[in-house]
């Protein structure tokens, strides 16, 4: 069987994730920007921005080659919804980290405090990825509409003027 020019289910999760990921920072780093007075910092997230910038968009040409494969909210909801994302994005990244480090650490004392914050976060990440599914916004067991939502949030990411 040829599978040229097709994704796999898996490795489509992965490229929704990567682009999920990047759009909410995208977004982030355009707004943040304008407040940084530092010459030397503004060109680190300039080149940064730059770099998701031409990410997703690398990215969301393997969009069409997904398996199988609108509605519109306020703004006040896709704050909503880009807030919960980033903090979704957040928790994540920290029980991955939290993983990591217990993985690393050789004393019983910081393994234990490690596992305990670990512990902490996993609620935190389930209630954020809770609120977006409850609110439509992580169509977790709908690829389509998963990578739907990616395009419409990678859009507006690259859509954001930021000088």
């Amino acid at each position: 069987m040829n599978y040229e020019g097709r994704l796999a289910w898996h490795e489509t999760l992965e490229l929704h994730e990567l682009v999920a990921f990047q759009s909410s920072s995208l977004i982030q780093l355009k707004r943040t920007i304008r407040s940084i007075e530092d010459p030397e910092l503004r060109s680190i997230y300039r080149q940064s921005i730059r770099t998701l910038e031409k990410n997703i968009s690398e990215l969301l040409r393997f969009y069409p080659s997904a398996p199988s494969v609108s509605h519109s909210d306020s703004y006040e909801e896709q704050e909503n919804i880009r807030f919960a994302g980033t903090l979704l994005g957040m928790t994540k990244s920290l029980i991955r980290n939290y993983a990591l480090a217990i993985t690393e650490t050789a004393t019983p004392a910081l393994r234990d405090t490690f596992t305990r914050q670990l512990n902490r976060s996993i609620p935190l990440h389930a209630q954020a990825f809770n609120y977006l599914y409850r609110k439509g916004a992580y169509p977790a067991y709908n690829l389509e509409e998963l990578l739907a939502n990616d395009r419409r949030s990678a859009a507006q990411a690259l859509r954001i003027r930021y000088d």
